[in-house]
């Protein structure tokens, strides 16, 4: 196996397995809460929590991938995730106990989301770089996927806990593909040289676009069912979403690699058209509910394996610095959005929700837009410097 390919693979089945345990606990919730005592809204607050924990971990854990490189890092996410899917089978014996082990899991999919970013950033050569992205926040969909086959398979027969045993196995096997030995050009001259004012407006613009976009998977059925759709059909459409997600993710790291640059712009036009999406689910109707499922879902939230890449080629002294000032907002995002929109579907109504999630889109690529000239403006002037 080449280089790139195991970095690859590696970054892919990383972030996988570090994202496992939080996709895990809500496709087993219906198993989990039958023995342990919480209702929907407990999910929530688990779900909440932890994109708070994974917000507040993420500067310490770009600072430590840095200092350390990819090799320690990664192991060290992969071994925590094992660990914690493994207390989640032994000693989740109660919903405080259940809280406690997913959030320490949080700092696990922080770490090796990161870790992933420095290992294709020095292992990838750049031709294939942003196709290598792509395929890595594909991972995100696959531990989705995994976890809903979970339930079935493993939970409906022999019970939830063996799945997350078999989920710790996975994790010490994909140890196997975590990177062996660091390389000379993984040390990074440490992050005095990043834009960081710049990368905090961006890293707004995200959280921005997460708290939009982040309402979609959650609310998507249940806004369409409100609406009158046929609760199959609503199903349905939500398959389609992610099933256009993912593609679109993959698409926008293949078409990367062909730009000679702009891609913080492509982000900011995608924000655009997925605003339009979001108003879409506002308007009555199958049709709008389809194209705006679509336009949400492939545009308005496709994004981030694409930021991430940006970032990274903007910011090639400290990558995982770089991406881990931008996660901070994403996983902000994540945290606020489906309290927010929860809040406005309920008060006012979905569709008042969908639009102020629109609106607020168009805000993300406002922003986004701002920082990626201030991006362009630092590099003109350390390159002044420079050359001065």
């Amino acid at each position: 196996m080449s280089g790139a390919v195991r970095a690859a693979a590696g970054a892919v089945t990383t972030t996988t397995v570090c994202t496992l345990p939080v996709f895990l606990t809500g496709g087993l919730t219906v198993q989990i809460s039958a023995e342990l005592g919480f209702d929907p809204a407990g999910l929530g607050v688990v779900v909440a929590l932890f994109f708070a924990v994974s917000a507040l971990a993420s500067l310490p854990s770009g600072w430590l991938v840095e200092r350390f490189g990819s090799v320690p890092t990664s192991r060290a996410a992969v071994i925590g995730a094992a660990l914690v899917m493994t207390a989640m089978a032994v000693l989740a014996r109660s919903y405080a106990a259940l809280v406690v082990i997913l959030l320490c899991g949080a700092w696990c999919n922080v770490l090796g989301q990161l870790a992933s970013n420095l290992t294709l950033a020095r292992y990838v050569p750049a031709s294939r770089l942003g196709l290598s992205f792509g395929v890595k926040q594909a991972a995100i969909p696959l531990a989705t996927l995994l976890s809903g086959a979970a339930v079935p398979a493993v939970a409906l027969t022999v019970g939830w806990r063996w799945a997350y045993a078999i989920g710790a196995g996975l994790a010490l096997a994909a140890l196997l593909l975590t990177p062996r030995e660091s390389i000379r050009r993984e040390r990074t001259r440490g992050d005095g040289e990043l834009a960081k004012a710049a990368l905090s407006v961006i890293g707004v613009a995200a959280g921005l676009a997460a708290a939009a976009s982040s309402a979609l998977g959650i609310f998507l059925v249940a806004s369409a069912v409100d609406r009158g759709v046929d609760a199959g059909l609503a199903g349905l459409t939500l398959t389609l979403g992610s099933v256009v997600g993912l593609v679109l993710r993959l698409l926008h790291g293949w078409a990367a690699d062909r730009r000679s640059g702009g891609h913080i712009a492509v982000v900011a036009g995608s924000l655009v058209l997925g605003a339009g999406g979001l108003a879409l689910l506002a308007v009555p109707g199958t049709t709008a509910l389809v194209l705006g499922t679509v336009l949400g879902f492939g545009l308005g939230w496709a994004w981030p394996g694409l930021l991430q890449f940006a970032v990274v080629r903007l910011n090639p002294s400290a990558p995982a610095a770089a991406t881990s000032i931008v996660q901070v907002g994403v996983y902000g995002g994540g945290f606020i959005g489906p309290i927010g929109f929860g809040f406005l579907a309920t008060h006012l109504s979905f569709p008042t929700a969908w639009l102020i999630g629109a609106g607020t889109m168009l805000v993300a690529a406002a922003l986004m837009a701002v920082g990626r000239r201030m991006l362009v403006a630092h590099g003109v002037a350390r390159e002044a410097a420079l050359t001065g």
